[in-house]
């Protein structure tokens, strides 16, 4: 039984905004005590409720399996928190600039300043790590934090809810529940920095809502990531190391491979390869406890549409298990799909589920000009143990991230930026980087009673200022 949404809060959306600001206004530099005490009282928190979670999350879905939550929703969020830990101190230290010629004599730092508040919205796919990972940096940087979760994962959010209210005041985290039309205004309100991850559709929509305020925006989108397998690369391997990023989650993944690559005439030995691959790995198939439903109805009948459009276009179709759907539980296996027309849905859209086109190409170059032509992607994978066609892939290509004989796990590196670009998103987070992005980098230039500023005063022209102007200029 789905639980009902959380009763409407006492306060509006903007009066929660205003709360959270006061807050930020009482406080506007937390110590580096109060931060850690947050991000403490947040990881005992998570770890007390991650059975809770996993139930949850596999409620929601219908079928997740409990470890896949564990390595994709929980285990991320500690690693983070313990991460941000042991750099956090060094984070929060001014740092000393050189002030120049110019200026001398002077002292120049850059202070890290939290923005405030900061609103984060949450997509259905990994709603534990799409939540509290944002949340995680915000607090980090010393910020107070909105957050919108998604209307498709009501036991989730229950437990998020009840786990958030237990460590923060409700000046410090707020948890947002509604559908579409509370997101839509969400989005308006005019925080300190706005997060979204999420389609890129939807994308555009938060950012011209966003706009009006001149909310800073960092957003995580997705695209279609492609997979090159190079001549050089035994498939076997390259399979082994495909599968899991598009298994996972039943491939419900920003950063799933969304598209392969492959030398002409490999497909048939890639399918049958990938086919023994996914058997051993989940050998019950569709019943198979460690592999997951697909979130909802809406998004399985999505897939089965697209599917059914490019078979009927002529696409060849080869599923990884038989039976190979189950309508009712929305289950589906991976389907592996070859001699897809371009114009089909699965080849213009970011698929976002078990299905996986083959494309062949003939040399490398045109494989390469294949990925060049199309939007920049969140991420590439390369499957070569070529170092030199390595060195050239990081070289040509633009990816939010990039992954050689590997996939995913780009994305769970912690001291490492993660996000996209143009229309895989903007902005990033994790590692440093993401308690940059919550943070203002404010410049303090520091002088005492001495001062070389009135030399370069009007009148001008004066010899001395002649003389500056010829030692700078030089």
């Amino acid at each position: 039984m789905t639980p009902p949404l959380s009763p409407p809060d006492k306060f509006s959306l903007p009066e929660q905004l205003i709360r959270l600001r006061q807050a930020c206004q009482a406080n506007p530099m937390p110590s580096l005590a109060q931060r850690r005490t947050w991000l403490l009282g947040l990881k005992g928190a998570l770890l007390a409720q991650r059975q809770a979670l996993c139930d949850a999350l596999a409620l929601d879905y219908g079928q997740r399996s409990g470890y896949d939550s564990l390595i994709a929703d929980i285990l991320p969020c500690v690693m983070q928190i313990d991460y941000s830990l042991r750099r956090l101190k060094g984070w929060m230290r001014p740092e000393r600039r050189h002030a120049g010629l110019l200026l001398a004599p002077a002292r120049v730092e850059v202070h890290y300043q939290p923005l405030g508040v900061v609103g984060i919205m949450v997509p259905w796919n990994f709603p534990v790590m799409l939540s509290l990972g944002p949340l995680i940096t915000a607090l980090a940087a010393g910020n107070r934090a909105m957050i919108k979760l998604s209307e498709f994962t009501p036991h989730t959010n229950a437990v998020l809810r009840t786990l958030l209210e237990t460590v923060f005041d409700d000046d410090e985290v707020v948890v947002i529940e509604g559908d579409a039309g509370l997101a839509a205004a969400f989005s308006t309100l005019p925080f300190d920095h706005l997060l979204f991850t999420g389609s890129t559709a939807v994308g555009r929509m938060v950012m011209a809502a966003a706009a009006p305020q001149l909310t800073p925006l960092t957003l995580e989108l997705g695209g279609k990531s492609p997979c090159l397998i190079a001549p050089d690369m035994p498939l076997a391997l390259a399979v082994e190391r495909v599968i899991f990023g598009k298994s996972l989650n039943a491939g419900q993944i920003c950063v799933a491979p969304d598209y392969v690559l492959l030398p002409r005439g490999q497909e048939q030995a890639f399918i049958e390869a990938y086919q023994a691959h996914f058997r051993r790995l989940y050998p019950k198939g569709l019943d198979s406890p460690d592999y997951g439903s697909i979130i909802n109805a809406v998004q399985y009948e999505r897939l089965t549409t697209w599917l059914d459009e490019a078979r009927q276009a002529g696409a060849q179709v080869h599923p990884c298990a038989t039976p190979a759907r189950d309508d009712g539980a929305h289950r589906l296996v991976p389907h592996l799909l070859t001699e897809v027309p371009g114009h089909c849905q699965v080849m213009q859209q970011e698929i976002f589920g078990p299905l996986l086109p083959l494309v062949p190409y003939d040399d490398i170059d045109e494989a390469i000009a294949y990925v060049a032509a199309r939007p920049r992607p969140l991420a590439l994978y390369l499957m070569s143990l070529d170092e030199t066609l390595q060195r050239r892939l990081i070289r040509e290509t633009h990816a939010g991230g990039m992954a050689i004989n590997e996939s995913l796990f780009q994305a769970a590196a912690d001291d490492a930026p993660f996000g996209g670009l143009g229309p895989s998103g903007m902005g990033h987070y994790h590692g440093r980087e993401g308690f940059l992005t919550f943070s203002k980098a404010k410049t303090v230039l520091r002088r005492g009673r001495f001062s070389t500023g009135s030399l370069i005063h009007p009148p001008y022209r004066r010899w001395y200022q002649r003389l500056m102007m010829a030692l700078l200029l030089r």
